[in-house]
Parts: C-alpha cells; structure tokens; sequence
C-alpha cells in the first residue's frame, strides 16, 4: 500500500524573499510538488515568486502545482470549487508525493491554507498535515516603521477592517495598538475617524509591504482620497 504523502503549509512571508524561514527552505528543496494559488490573469502572487526562486522545476523532479481558488460568495460555488482544487492535491498525496502549499505571510493566519486545511481534513482525514510560521506582512510593518507594536503590559488588536464605524472606533479605544489589514476599501472612514479621536498622528500604513512594490505613508491625511491595494494595512499606535 503506498504511504500517503504529508501536506504542508509553508509560510514564505510577506513580500520579500529573504523573509522565509530556513525549515520552508528546506521543504521547497525536498518536497516533489510545489502547490501554490494562481491568479487567473496570469500574473504571480508573491508566494508563487518566492517559491520559484527557491526551486528548479525545470530540473524535472519538480512540479509546480497552480490552484485557482473561486472569488465568489455563492456557497454552491465554493463548495464545488474548493472540493475540485483539495483533489487535485489529493492526487498527488494519494501517489505518495509530499505536497508543500506554499501562501504569503503566515500559513495560519488569514490565509488561503486554512481552508484548504479544513476541506482536506474532511474529505481526506488520513492526510498528515505540518504547518511552517512564516513573517506576517503586520510584522513587516512594525520593522518597516521601526515601531514597537507592543511592550510591557500593552495590548495590541489585529482587526480586518470593515465600515462597521463603531466596532472600528471600539477598536481603538480599546487596544493600546491596532492593525486594521485590507484597510483601502474604508480608508477614508478610518483616517476621518482618527481625526475624531485626535489619533490621525499616530497611524502609518503599508502597501505591499517588504516587497519591491512597497510604499509606505507616515502621513495617512495623504490617502483621504487614495485607491490603495488590497493588500494595505494601518498601524495606530496611541504611546
């Protein structure tokens, strides 16, 4: 009977590739199938970036498996989706083949993996899964502002931010430090609410942040009316 292979989640940081770990090095060298989500456009996310720059599929002993994941709130959809993408990696377990899923970030931390996890786990419960922590782009940030996210006794919220106004406002009355993540979509509401509590001096944001992409503001009052990417976030740090 042939061994199941293992599936793993490898966390390859935010945007820069010398933010990877030296145990998902590793894995990317060692694991037959490199798994990792592909834009239907054609462009790379920086997972798959990173990934390439550490693997030799060309040499033949490695396969470069590109998922398409559903952008859809259609439940039937999703189920149906997820289901056909969690087979494609199951075939290849099936085979015996280690399979590394590799996602920005952190692998368990809003991440595409998690769903994959849950899925495989339940059509597949057999699959021996192994998650590698990866640098998470909030983490990236606090290096790229030099900014102390939290000491001693204070406490800090991670928050996806939302027009929910008041839920954001009780945020940050009461954390000593928030990170709002996909904050462009509501970024005005957020820099006119700083301005309410007089805190608009105390936020900076990041997009794209450690990548080559990168930009940063220390002065949010320059994004009242900026279109920002999806992948930008905002630190308030109130001391």
């Amino acid at each position: 009977m042939t061994k199941i292979g293992t599936l793993y989640g490898l966390g390859v940081g935010p945007g820069d590739p010398e933010l990877i770990t030296v145990k998902a090095f590793r894995l990317l060298q060692q694991t037959p199938v490199i798994a990792y989500p592909k834009k239907r456009m054609g462009s790379k996310s920086y997972a798959h970036q990173i990934a390439e720059m550490y693997v030799q599929p060309a040499a033949g002993n490695k396969e470069m498996l590109g998922l398409v994941f559903p952008m859809t709130r259609d439940p039937e959809i999703l189920e149906r989706e997820w289901n056909n993408t969690v087979e494609l990696v199951w075939e290849r377990l099936s085979e015996g083949k280690d399979v590394a899923f590799v996602t920005e970030g952190d692998p368990m931390f809003y991440s595409t993996f998690i769903h994959m996890m849950r899925v495989m786990q339940d059509e597949h419960p057999e699959v021996p899964i192994v998650t590698v922590p990866g640098v998470s782009s909030f983490l990236g940030a606090a290096s790229r502002f030099n900014l102390p996210l939290a000491d001693g006794d204070e406490q800090i919220g991670i928050i996806p931010a939302t027009e929910d106004k008041e839920a954001m406002r009780q945020a940050i009355a009461t954390h000593d430090c928030v990170i709002f993540l996909k904050v462009a979509k509501v970024l005005p509401m957020i820099i006119g609410l700083l301005k309410e509590m007089n805190l608009v001096d105390k936020a900076a944001v990041a997009t794209k942040v450690t990548s080559s992409e990168e930009m940063v503001w220390t002065d949010v009052r320059e994004l009242e009316r900026a279109e920002l990417s999806y992948l930008t976030l905002m630190v308030v740090k109130k001391s």
